[in-house]
């Protein structure tokens, strides 16, 4: 078998594991996987995200969802090649349940399978109005109560919420509500998007000024319209934020702007949730399915409780609140973080003008956003990648096959790569007394980023301030307390200040939903985000997948939602598949909802 082609020993291996799943021979199925294995299912399998490590995982699934997924008619993509590399044959493929179509990917090591995944396309019968089954718009003939395209959309848009109860109820009408507004709505999902900003994108145009995307545009494009070919790389603000205005009317979104949230209660009896909103100075009852909570991971600040911030004379901003320097010329302003938004706020900050300090009290890391480009993601998300052929769906859904508990091995080259050749840049950061990490494990941006979503910035500029003294840099020592007139240290010093920028990061999700709803839900929903890895910031046990992101939760109908765009993107495609699934009534057997571990 090992001297066949690649495309033939994965057809081999396909079709032993279409034969043993058809005929419920579990244990054959079983058998096909190498001891060291991993199946990561998006949906089709488990109605879940989760990740089966080992072959008894893989075996005690499949005893509890075979009977009713009833997979078949594997099939490798003729269209994307299989390939060897490595001791490594990796392929596409196609299959089917008996209510849903999908997609995946599979490696082998020796003929058996090392790593697999499994993700849902389409719903049978419910597939997306596009291609040959896009709408025709216009209505031939003749009719004297011909309604047109506009008018049926105002009618839509007048009556749902009033006259009609959606399904779905988005609170949060960033990227992610967005995003997942756009896919429930190609899939005929009744959707509010509920948001307390005047416009969609101005979660980004309140923000600082200098705020610009640090991931590169092949990164983030939203679903169904991608960024044309002429979009800046890291695109500003205000440009995101136009985006985002475009697209939802463009998309014909139900968007509830200038509308605030008061609460959501869920009924265990009638199955639905009760939401009270506010909106033109009145209040509304909504009373959908199911909530989900696209609050994003950057949405509620965590701002620290610090002794002496009641006598403090100056300014007192967290950075999501921050307006930018302009009214800042010639003041002294600290800045308490080290991460991505410090960084910018510093360095717009000595642009403008200002005396600033950074005050470091942990490690963090860093990665020249160049070198991230370049040696992190150019081989999935980069214009070379697309030249080479990559697709944004392809590249996701590479990136969606390694297994998190190997993702780090994959990471740990990469940047010892990076470390190799910027290893000038970090000297001169560490001779400044910034205090540089690469993760627990070497692993570096994406495994910080997934386990505890922060601890870093990708450099486009403002470390070379810091490193030369222009940002002035307090590293290694927490604060004991404020006076009236600056930040008092633990060692005693002090740092006088007109203005403290707080840049302490976000709070767990489930923050929202224990505001929203009640403290018992949060309670019992737990901790959102981290793949349990043990590492800092990120309590065990070990997880496998993000804690209660896309899937289902403790609390019947509660979701949750966020994420950068890249997983806004992607992963609402397997959220609002789940939530039509529901929708339709389509019998959805859940494979071990997420435990509850922590409470935030």
């Amino acid at each position: 078998m090992l001297d066949q082609s690649p495309q033939a020993r994965v057809d081999a291996v396909l079709a032993k594991l279409e034969k043993a799943l058809a005929s419920g021979d579990i244990d054959a199925a079983v058998n096909l996987f190498q001891e060291d294995c991993y199946w990561r299912d998006l949906v089709t399998f488990t109605w879940n995200i989760r990740t089966l490590e080992g072959r008894d995982a893989i075996g005690e699934m499949l005893k509890s969802q075979l009977a009713a997924i009833k997979p078949g008619h594997f099939r490798q993509d003729t269209d994307e090649a299989a390939s060897d590399g490595n001791g490594v044959t990796e392929g596409w493929f196609e299959f089917e349940t008996e209510v849903a179509r999908g997609y995946g990917h599979i490696r082998l090591k020796n003929g058996l399978i090392w790593t697999l995944l499994t993700t849902m396309s389409e719903l049978k019968g419910h597939e997306e109005p596009k291609g040959f089954r896009r709408p025709m718009g216009a209505e031939h003939g003749s009719d004297p109560a011909r309604k047109t395209w506009k008018e049926k959309r105002e009618a839509e848009a007048s009556e749902l919420g009033f006259t009609e109860q959606p399904y779905v109820v988005i609170i949060g009408g960033g990227q992610g509500g967005i995003a997942l507004g756009a896919r429930l709505r190609q899939l005929g999902v009744p959707t509010i998007i509920i948001e307390k900003n005047e416009r969609p994108g101005d979660s980004w145009r309140k923000r600082y000024k200098s705020l610009c995307l640090h991931d590169p545009v092949w990164y983030d494009h939203l679903p169904y319209i991608p960024f044309p070919e002429n979009w800046p790389v890291f695109a500003p603000k205000d440009k995101i934020g136009d985006w985002l205005e475009m697209y939802t009317k463009v998309m014909e979104l139900n968007y509830w702007s200038s509308t605030t949230c008061k609460s959501a209660s869920f009924d265990e009896t009638t199955k639905e949730w009760t939401v009270i909103v506010e909106r033109d100075g009145r209040e509304i009852t909504l009373k959908p399915k199911q909530l989900v909570l696209a609050t994003g991971m950057s949405g509620k600040a965590n701002v620290p409780k610090i002794k002496g911030q009641d006598i403090f004379k100056g300014e007192q901003q967290h950075s999501s609140t921050h307006p930018g320097p302009d009214a800042y010329r010639g003041k002294r302003v600290v800045v308490v973080g080290s991460n991505n938004s410090a960084h910018d706020i510093c360095a717009a900050l000595w642009e403008g003008g200002a005396d600033v300090t950074m005050l470091q009290r942990s490690s963090t890391h860093i990665v020249k956003s160049d070198s991230l480009m370049e040696i992190g993601l150019g081989d999935l998300y980069s214009e070379r990648a697309v030249a080479a052929g990559m697709t944004t769906r392809k590249a996701d859904l590479i990136f969606a096959s390694l297994p998190y508990r190997i993702l780090h091995e994959f990471q740990v080259p990469v940047y010892n790569k990076i470390r190799e050749k910027d290893a000038e840049f970090y000297k001169r950061l560490e001779k400044a007394g910034f205090m540089l990490d690469f993760g627990d494990d070497d692993s570096g941006l994406f495994m910080k980023y997934l386990r505890r979503g922060s601890g870093y910035y990708i450099d486009v500029g403002a470390c070379d301030l810091v490193a030369d003294g222009r940002v002035k840099l307090v590293s290694g020592v927490g604060i004991r307390e404020l006076s009236e007139g600056g930040v008092v240290l633990e060692d005693g010093r002090e740092l006088p200040a007109d203005l403290i920028v707080y840049a302490t990061g976000y709070g767990s999700m489930n923050g929202w939903a224990a505001d929203l709803i009640s403290k018992e839900v949060a309670d019992k929903v737990g901790k959102c985000w981290g793949l349990g890895s043990d590492t800092t910031k990120d309590p065990g046990p070990w997880e496998g997948e993000q804690r209660n992101m896309w899937k289902p939760t403790q609390q019947e109908a509660l979701w949750f939602h966020g994420g950068n765009l890249h997983q806004s993107r992607h992963y609402s495609l397997y959220l609002s598949l789940q939530l039509k699934a529901r929708k339709e009534a389509i019998p959805t057997p859940v494979y071990k909802i997420q435990e509850r571990h922590h409470l935030s």
